[in-house]
């Protein structure tokens, strides 16, 4: 089994356009997923797993985009509907509905953080050269510009490629739950 040397590796997030420009080797190879019509993409070394999606437990006086926690071999995993995340409403669950489990940086401390995205259907691993990647809209999206760290070209259509790090940041769901428990209080 081969091994990926991660240390000259530069993943997206807010460095990608420095990244682009300064030459650095970025990742290669996205996980494609839907939302309602339109694809996104995240860097496949983000990814742990894809789980069927399944019942979660809710938990009180989170926000609209936590959806719940899943118990994920013996581990408390949140499960964010990036859908309500991006503003829009919650996700239907249909057929194709899975969990994609990520790995993100956990914030001021060193750990890692382990999350899950609610997706409508996950659809490939695709290659996305770093020549058919252009720098993020600052207009024009239905998501907030820095949710977007580029746009790929594949088979002829864009892909927004998600900072999946700024889309799934702990500190700002922290600061969304309290609103929400102020609101109540």
């Amino acid at each position: 089994m081969s091994t990926i040397d991660t240390a000259n590796v530069v993943t997206y997030g807010s460095s990608a356009i420095v990244a682009l420009q300064s030459g650095a080797a970025l990742p290669s190879q996205f996980l494609t997923f839907m939302l309602g019509e339109e694809q996104y993409a995240v860097g496949i070394l983000h990814i742990k797993e894809i789980i069927e999606y399944g019942s979660l437990a809710t938990v009180p006086m989170m926000p609209d985009c936590v959806r719940g926690v899943i118990n994920l071999r013996g581990a408390v995993v949140p499960v964010m509907d990036l859908s309500a995340r991006f503003g829009r409403a919650q996700s239907t669950i249909g057929k194709r509905s899975c969990i994609v489990i990520v790995e993100t940086e956990g914030g001021e401390s060193d750990s890692k953080q382990v999350l899950g995205m609610l997706v409508d259907a996950v659809n490939a691993v695709v290659e996305i050269a770093a020549a058919d990647i252009e720098p993020a809209p600052s207009f024009g999206t239905r998501i907030r510009p820095d949710f977007i760290a580029g746009m790929g070209k594949y088979n002829g259509r864009f892909v927004i490629l998600l900072d999946i790090e700024r889309v799934l940041s702990s500190e700002e769901i922290v600061d969304m739950a309290r609103g929400t428990a102020a609101a109540v209080a």
